[in-house]
Order: C-alpha cells, then sequence, then structure tokens
C-alpha cells in the first residue's frame, strides 16, 4: 500500500516560477529591443524629410534633431545621437541626406556594474532622403 500523498499546487506553482517568470522576461526584453529600434528607424526617417524641407543648412540641421527627438520621444527612446551629412553636398540638384540615428538601451531590470550597464544594447539607423534632380536649390 503507497502512502505518499501529494500536492498539484505546490508542483504547480514551482514549475510556474520556474519557467513562466524566465519567458515573460524574454519577451518584455524582446519588446524592448523591438521598441527602441523601430524609434531610431521612425526618427531618422523623419530627420532627413525634415532636412530636405528646410530652407538653409544650419536651420536644416536643426529641424532634423527637432523631428528626431520628437519621434524618439514617442517611442521613448532617450540619449539618442542624430548625425546628418550630404552627399555631394547640401541643397544641390541630385544630392542626397544621409541621417544617422543611434541609441543604447539597457535590458529591463539589468543592474548597473560600476556606472557601466552590464547588458545593453546599440540600436541604429540610416535614411538616405534625395534632395531631387530638378528641384531647384535654396
Amino acid at each position: 500500500m503507497n502512502r505518499e500523498r501529494g500536492s498539484a499546487t505546490v508542483e504547480f506553482t514551482w514549475l510556474t516560477l520556474l519557467l513562466l517568470v524566465p519567458l515573460v522576461y524574454i519577451v518584455i526584453a524582446v519588446f524592448e529591443t523591438q521598441r527602441a529600434a523601430y524609434g531610431v528607424s521612425a526618427a531618422s526617417e523623419a530627420a532627413a524629410r525634415a532636412f530636405i524641407q528646410a530652407g538653409s543648412v544650419d536651420a536644416a540641421r536643426s529641424r532634423a534633431q527637432v523631428a528626431a527627438d520628437l519621434v524618439l520621444e514617442d517611442h521613448g527612446v532617450e540619449g539618442a545621437s542624430v548625425d546628418t551629412r550630404c552627399e555631394p553636398a547640401c541643397f544641390e540638384p541630385g544630392s542626397t541626406v544621409v541621417v544617422v540615428v543611434r541609441a543604447s538601451r539597457r535590458l529591463p531590470l539589468a543592474p548597473d556594474l560600476f556606472g557601466d550597464p552590464v547588458a545593453a544594447f546599440d540600436v541604429d539607423s540610416t535614411h538616405t532622403e534625395p534632395f531631387g534632380r530638378y528641384r531647384a536649390a535654396p
């Protein structure tokens, strides 16, 4: 006669903790990564389009920065850098504007070790926008 008796509640609780909690963490980390990647992608596109629509190079760079900052803020991405360059020159017919947006994100709940995040990932996006071959320079 077997007198061992157990409770399925204990086994279910331990299996839930051991399997479900890491799975939820992985899903949250993937969503954070995707959010940052989509944010920098949308920011580089918005910055390039704002650059093209400006009247001068100085105004174009500031408009591009403002456009990128607005998009990054909407996506919750902080501390991104926005670099713009013109190839071969700015506002010449047939030229292009290249905007590169870079950001570094920490994984959720990752500790800081001596000021550096232990687990962080870098995302960047490059968008090239043509000025237009038949467009008059400002």
